[in-house]
């Protein structure tokens, strides 16, 4: 699974430095984070959206979107999927309500 994420991630990276007109990633980059951060926003309501009508193929089909527009998010500011993978190995086992007193204790 991690293999399809790590292409996604190789094609993003591709995309940063490509022209403009060559790709869609590569016009969101070239627009900057607001625009990056327009299309989160818009691909999270659309989540909502889904999952409000109960539609299976249109939850994973919009949840993909959402998920594709983070990782452009994340490459934006240097970051990967592998990033959040590791975080998400690091709270693996922990409760969330001990894991989310830790962080008020930061």
């Amino acid at each position: 699974m991690n293999d399809i994420l790590q292409r996604l991630t190789e094609t993003i990276e591709a995309r940063r430095i490509a022209s403009p007109d060559s790709s869609y990633v590569a016009k969101l980059f070239a627009k900057g984070e607001d625009a990056i951060l327009k299309k989160v926003g818009e691909e999270a309501t659309e989540v909502i959206l889904a999952s409000k009508s109960g539609e299976r193929e249109q939850i994973v089909y919009e949840t993909a979107d959402l998920w594709f527009h983070c990782m452009v998010m994340l490459a934006h500011h240097g970051l990967a999927a592998d990033d959040v993978l590791q975080e998400l190995a690091r709270r693996e086992g922990l409760s969330g309500i001990a894991e989310k007193n830790a962080r008020k204790e930061k």
